[in-house]
C-alpha cells in the first residue's frame, strides 16, 4: 500500500500558482489513501469504552491533520534542512497512534504505515531507514506477541509505502538537480548575451564616434577655407549619426550584423578623413562566408584603434582566406590608453569562432599590427 501515490517534490513558493497546484496535488494524492484509516476508525466506533472511543477518534482526527500538513511542507523540510521540525511531526503522529491503540486494538497499526510514509518523505535517508525498520519490526512483533492481535499485513505495507515514497523522493532529487542545471544554463546564457551586446555596442560606438570626431574636426578646419567641402563633411556627420543610432537599436534587438565589403569601404573613408593613407583590398571574395563577419569586426576594431591611438600616416590591411592583418606605422601599442577593451572583445569573438588573435610591431618594427588567423 502506498500512502503518497502522487507526492510531488516541487520547489515550494507560496506566492506562485504552480507551487500551490503542486501542494494541492500532494494533498489530493495522499488523501486518496486515507480511507485505509477507516479500519481503526471503525474499531474505535465499535468500542464500548466511551473514553477510549472518543479519545481515539479525536487523536485520529489530529493524526490526519498533522499528516496532511506535513505533506504540504515536504519541500521546506529539505530545502531549509528542518530536521528537528520533521522529527516533531513524526513524534506527534506516534503520540496520536498511542492514544488510538486502546480503542482500536490491532487495527491502530494502520496508522504506522502513514507514519513510515511521512518519515521517508521528510527525514534524512538514514533516519527514515531506521524509522521504517523499527516500524516493520514493531508491527511484526506485536502480531506475534500481543494476545488477539494480528499484523493484518501492515508490516509489509510499511515496506511498500516506504519504497513508493522513496521512489518519489529520488525523482524529486533528480528534478531538483535538473532545475538547478537549467537555471545555471539560463543565467549563463543571459550573461553571454549581455557580454555580446556590450561588445557590439563598444565596437559600434567606438568606431562611429571616432569617425564622427575626426570629421567634425575636419569640418571645423575647412569651415573658413572650403565651405563647400565643410558642408559635405557636416552632411556625412548627419548620415554617420543616423547610421550609428540605427546600429545601436539593431544591436539591442539582437539583429546586428556587419559585412566585410561594407567595412572595407567604411575603413577607407574613415582613414582618409583622418589624414591617414589607406592601403586596403578592393574585394573580399576569397574569404569564406563563415569568416567574413569575424574579419569585418577585426577590420573595424583595427582601423578604429589606428585612427584613435596610433598617430600613424599609413594603414595597411592584408586579407586572404586564412587571416586578416591591420598594420600601421604609428607610435605602437599604448597599454594604458584604454584600447584594451575592444581587443579583449575581439579575442572573445575569435575564441568562440576557433580563431586566434595576435599583436606585434608593424612593418619595419614600427607601429602596431593586429592579426586574426582562422583554421584552415
Amino acid at each position: 500500500m502506498s500512502t503518497l501515490g502522487s507526492v510531488s517534490f516541487a520547489r515550494f513558493d507560496p506566492q506562485s500558482d504552480p507551487a500551490d497546484r503542486a501542494r494541492f496535488g500532494r494533498l489530493l494524492g495522499a488523501g486518496i489513501w486515507l480511507f485505509f484509516l477507516g479500519n481503526p476508525l471503525g474499531a474505535l466506533l465499535r468500542n464500548d469504552d466511551l473514553a477510549a472511543r472518543y479519545g481515539g477518534v479525536a487523536a485520529l482526527a489530529v493524526f490526519v491533520v498533522v499528516y496532511l500538513h506535513g505533506l504540504s511542507r515536504i519541500p521546506q523540510f529539505h530545502l531549509r534542512r528542518q530536521v528537528p521540525l520533521a522529527w516533531a511531526y513524526i513524534a506527534i503522529l506516534l503520540t496520536c497512534f498511542g492514544i488510538v491503540v486502546p480503542g482500536a486494538g490491532d487495527q491502530s497499526m494502520t496508522c504506522l504505515v502513514f507514519i513510515a510514509a511521512l518519515a521517508v518523505a521528510v527525514l534524512p535517508k538514514w533516519h527514515a531507514g531506521a524509522v521504517v525498520v523499527m516500524l516493520f519490526g514493531g508491527i511484526t512483533a506485536a502480531g506475534y506477541l500481543v494476545d488477539g492481535w494480528s499484523a493484518h499485513g501492515n508490516n509489509f505495507a510499511v515496506l511498500l509505502a516506504a519504497a513508493a515514497v522513496w521512489s518519489f523522493r529520488l525523482a524529486w532529487q533528480r528534478q531538483a538537480k535538473l532545475m538547478a542545471a537549467e537555471r545555471d544554463l539560463s543565467e549563463l546564457a543571459v550573461e553571454e548575451e549581455r557580454a555580446r551586446i556590450a561588445r557590439d555596442l563598444h565596437d559600434i560606438l567606438g568606431h562611429s564616434l571616432t569617425v564622427i570626431s575626426v570629421k567634425a574636426e575636419l569640418a571645423e578646419r575647412l569651415f573658413d577655407d572650403d565651405p563647400v567641402r565643410a558642408r559635405a563633411e557636416l552632411q556625412d556627420l548627419q548620415r554617420l549619426s543616423r547610421d550609428a543610432l540605427a546600429d545601436v537599436r539593431s544591436t539591442a534587438q539582437g539583429i546586428r550584423g556587419i559585412s566585410l565589403p561594407g567595412e572595407i569601404a567604411s575603413a577607407r573613408m574613415a582613414l582618409e578623413s583622418a589624414g591617414i593613407e589607406p592601403s586596403l583590398p578592393t574585394v573580399a571574395d576569397d574569404v569564406p562566408s563563415r569568416w567574413r563577419e569575424l574579419f569585418a569586426w577585426t577590420l573595424r576594431e583595427g582601423v578604429t584603434n589606428v585612427i584613435r591611438h596610433s598617430q600613424a600616416t599609413r594603414c595597411e590591411v592584408e586579407l586572404d582566406p586564412a587571416h586578416i592583418r591591420v598594420s600601421d606605422d604609428g607610435r605602437g601599442p599604448c597599454p594604458d590608453d584604454g584600447s584594451g577593451n575592444g581587443l579583449e572583445g575581439l579575442r572573445q569573438r575569435a575564441r568562440l569562432a576557433g580563431a586566434t588573435v595576435t599583436t606585434s610591431p608593424g612593418p619595419g618594427d614600427r607601429g602596431f599590427s593586429l592579426t586574426v588567423s582562422v583554421p584552415a
